[in-house]
């Protein structure tokens, strides 16, 4: 069949790389892609949330099947106008994509139906957010309501900074995903990802993972939108993903349904877990990045035929292989990041970084220029690699990395601390 991928990532260039994979494929395509991933399908120049412009290529290309990599074009509801279009898409409709839309939403709905999470309060008023703020003590959680590029969450560690980062909320800082905000406890623990596919009756287990948020080794500095990540975490358990599944995502999927919102695909869980016991920090509406990396590595079925059974709400017709082998990513991003930075700079050494043994070099902010590689964004290159352990994955991605020649680059030289530790 042909399909169509939207997004431009190293998410995208990881589905993609996956997918090239399935014996189902015909052709795939991908809007609006990147150099990387140029070199498994035909690139499109058609932003992933123009829905008129890519309904009338699909129609054009004969497109069966749609996958959506990025969260806007969901939560502005492009799921429902394929479906509109008789194109098949995976990906949930606006209405279910509210539970990254808002995180109000999703405090809410954990409340109603007793799924585990951090006290909170939803806030229009700076003034009694201050105040409840205050209350909870500190540190505290300050996130904006809206869609903020995984940027919208401040842990603030007094009175101080917990004001300084309310005001800068209400001030503009997230644009519209600012003008509510949730104020919550600080909750203690390790964090986690995990990933499941719904078909808005069934969940299907994926995998688990661990990202490391903040940009600087020892999780230092401000929060990102990804830093690195490996898979499988240590932390995630066989008791511990039950307890996910049937505390969480089950009731999720189910409360979804009697909100009138059924949610199908992709449903990626943000963890805290404590003593064995998980809470939900936050849901995405789409797989993970850096996450989805280092999950394709470690995928052996077929991503495609797992995608479509979701669509068809037929999830519990298969199961899913996965390799025993751990998988590490590290992103390397341009200087400056999260904050200001520059772009148009030459990248150099792929080829041989891609050369290490058991290394996929996934493209992220890149673009071509008179046949060079430069970077186009702030999170650049996702340097991905597989081993018998969390520490080998991890020597043979650092080997690769220090292949390549871009002085405008940096990464965390820690990826994957927590689990070595363990080892």
């Amino acid at each position: 069949m042909n399909v169509l991928l939207l997004g431009s990532g190293g998410r995208e260039h990881a589905l993609a790389w996956s997918l090239s994979a399935s014996p189902l494929l015909t052709k795939l395509y991908c809007a609006p892609g990147n150099p990387g991933i140029a070199a498994l399908a035909e690139c499109v120049p058609i932003a992933a949330n123009k829905a008129d412009a890519l309904i009338a290529f699909a129609k054009e290309k004969n497109i069966e099947f749609v996958i959506v990599g990025p969260e806007v074009p969901l939560v502005e509801g492009i799921a429902d106008r394929f479906a509109e279009a008789g194109i098949k898409c995976l990906g949930p409709s606006g209405a279910a994509a509210v539970l990254e839309g808002s995180k109000g939403f999703v405090k809410d709905l954990c409340e109603e139906f007793d799924i585990p999470t951090a006290r909170y309060r939803r806030f229009t008023d700076p003034a009694a957010a201050k105040d409840y703020a205050a209350t909870l003590g500190f540190p505290v959680v300050i996130k904006a309501d809206g869609l903020a590029a995984g940027k919208g969450v401040i842990i603030a560690e007094d009175k101080q900074a917990s004001d300084a980062a309310i005001d800068e909320m209400f001030d503009g800082a997230f644009g519209e995903a600012g003008q509510e905000i949730v104020v919550e406890e600080f909750l203690e623990g390790e964090e986690a990802s995990f990933f499941a596919l719904t078909d808005s009756e069934h969940v299907l287990p994926l995998a688990g993972a661990q990202d490391h948020k903040r940009v600087f080794d020892g999780d230092k500095g401000p929060n990102t939108g990804g830093m690195g990540a490996y898979s499988p975490a240590p932390v995630l358990t066989d008791t511990v993903v039950e307890k996910v599944i049937e505390r969480i995502l089950k009731p999720t999927v189910k409360a979804m349904v009697k909100r009138g919102r059924p949610y199908v695909g992709v449903l990626f869980a943000g963890l805290m877990i404590k003593d064995g016991e998980p809470k939900l920090i936050e849901f995405n509406c789409r797989f993970g990045d850096p996450e989805t990396q280092v999950l394709m590595l470690r995928l052996k079925s077929d991503l495609l035929t797992a995608l479509i059974a979701a669509h068809d709400k037929v999830l519990d017709q298969i199961d899913l292989r996965w390799s025993d082998e751990a998988a590490l990513t590290v992103v390397m991003a341009t200087k400056g990041y999260p904050g200001d930075y520059a772009k148009g700079s030459v990248i150099e050494g792929l080829e041989e970084a891609g050369a290490v043994e058991g290394v996929q070099v996934f493209h992220a902010g890149t673009a071509a220029k008179d046949g060079k590689i430069v970077a186009s964004g702030g999170r650049v290159l996702n340097i991905t690699a597989t081993g018998k352990t969390v520490a080998e994955a991890q020597a043979r991605a650092y080997a690769a990395l220090d292949k390549i020649n871009w002085p405008e680059g940096f990464c965390r030289r820690d990826i994957g601390w927590r689990a070595i530790g363990r080892q």
